[in-house]
């Protein structure tokens, strides 16, 4: 419902507080069960000290309901009801000037100050708000396996459609024998598997990059894990029954908006080769830590590609294409790749496998750490391979290796520890190192590259021992 703040002002000499029984009619009027009989909702009230002036903040279908609710208000003082929206709704619409942004007939969306608002309560660090973007911070990567789901980070380019799973399909065509038309409940009565995957989005890391390149400034909490279930891509396809001349899988999600360089919207897809396709252990997912896929991340379906970069997991899935070419679109051939200088030329680098990594989460940036001591935790993976190990560096110190938690993992994050001692006061520069099963090591510096994408770089912790 519509926000509005109300200001009534009185003259002290006519505050109705001072007299008792007045005072209390109006507290009853104020109750939340009054309040409600008139269609109103309460969100905040607040009284100025010694100022005879009351603030209140309601929600309501119209102004002339809050009229009508604030008569007893009007019969003491002056009275003024403004029409109003929250940080997050302005923020979310570009501005405190600016108007609602038009509904999409065609794709009902979630409200976007609603899905803001939302990811600053659930403690997210939001980088933008329309469409939403937001991290986690990375000493709340600290827990378990996986990242509870309202705490996962968010990465969306356009609006978040709003998708009725009883009328939603999944149309599967293009190059197959059987072309299909999917209900959720058909997808969800096909054998399920549930995988342990990490999902990092391509920017994870752009904000260190020097000089700055564009798109949203991703510290390092643009990653997290958590456990999908769906279906198995190929178990979908062996029933469409893909044809020989088949090349390549396009992927389609209902979120679509505007580009730069391109005057009509376009959609959110991408593609994997027939190959990629049948080696990557692809899912597709409508569960996620065992509860449905939330709406935030592709509710009622979404595409999970084990060890990608998650651009490749598309989500609000409604569409798979087999085609007898390359894919060519805005997401798979404009953006999400990276340029290298070979021999005088320029070469692209599609965004591909997850680069090998690891975070420091604890102790946290500029803490301040007892002499004695010192525990180091961290967190490590790679699309490549497992983690082969870590190795702790602090100040100009020797590599020690840290100790990796649990079994090593082929799709999901590596937890590691260093137990070590520190004697020293003053500052302390804390590295960590990752390595993997194929051979691939963090480097020390990124590579610098025009959208920043793939920063896999070491990332420094300084600390203060006492």
């Amino acid at each position: 419902m519509p926000l509005f703040i109300v200001r009534h002002q009185h003259a002290p000499e006519t505050c109705p507080a001072a007299d008792p029984d007045h005072g209390a009619d109006l507290l009853n009027h104020l109750s939340r069960p009054n309040v409600r009989k008139h269609g109103v909702t309460m969100r905040a009230e607040a009284v100025v000290r010694g100022e005879h002036t009351v603030y209140l903040i309601v929600e309501a279908a119209g102004q002339d309901q809050v009229l009508d609710f604030m008569a007893p208000f009007a019969l003491a003082g002056s009275l003024d009801v403004y029409p109003a929206s929250t940080c997050a709704g302005v923020v979310s619409r570009g501005g405190c000037g600016a108007s609602d942004a038009p509904e999409d007939d065609a794709m009902p969306a979630l409200d976007p100050e609603e899905a803001c608002q939302q990811a600053i309560e659930d403690g997210l660090v939001v980088h933008r708000a329309h469409p939403l973007n937001g991290e986690i911070s990375i000493p709340d990567l600290i827990g378990g396996i996986v990242m509870p789901n309202a705490r996962f980070y968010i990465r969306n380019h356009f609006q978040i459609p709003k998708l009725d799973r009883e009328t939603w399909r999944l149309r599967v065509h293009g190059l197959v024998d059987n072309p299909l038309s999917l209900s959720w409940r058909d997808i969800a009565n096909l054998p399920a598997q549930s995988r342990l995957v990490t999902l990092e989005c391509a920017g994870n890391g752009r904000s260190t990059m020097e000089p700055k390149t564009s798109g949203e400034q991703w510290n390092l909490g643009a990653v997290s894990t958590a456990e999908w279930t769906g279906v198995p891509l190929l178990e979908v396809l062996q029933r469409a029954g893909v044809q020989p001349s088949a090349q390549h899988i396009v992927f389609r999600g209902a979120d679509s908006g505007l580009v730069d360089g391109h005057s009509s919207p376009v959609l959110f897809e991408r593609s994997l080769s027939i190959d990629e396709a049948r080696f990557s252990e692809t899912l597709l997912a409508y569960a996620m830590n065992g509860e449905a896929l939330p709406l935030q991340h592709g509710f009622p379906l979404r595409v999970i590609v084990p060890s990608w970069y998650a651009v490749a997991s598309v989500k609000w899935l409604t569409e798979i294409e087999v085609i007898d070419r390359p894919f060519e679109a805005f997401y798979q051939t404009e953006r999400y790749y990276i340029d290298h200088q070979v021999d005088g030329r320029v070469e692209r680098e599609p965004v591909r496998l997850q680069r090998v990594r690891s975070l420091i989460t604890e102790p946290a940036p500029h803490s301040s750490v007892e002499r004695g001591e010192l525990v180091v935790r961290g967190v490590a993976w790679s699309g490549a391979a497992p983690i082969a190990g870590v190795k702790v560096k602090l100040n100009e110190g020797p590599w020690l290796e840290a100790r990796l938690l649990g079994d090593r993992k082929r799709h999901s994050w590596q937890w590691w520890e260093l137990l070590t001692r520190v004697e020293v006061p003053g500052n302390c520069v804390i590295r960590a190192r990752a390595a993997d099963l194929d051979g691939r090591v963090q480097p020390e510096s990124p590579e610098w590259n025009h959208f920043g994408y793939c920063n896999n770089a070491l990332r420094p912790v300084h600390v203060v021992v006492r």
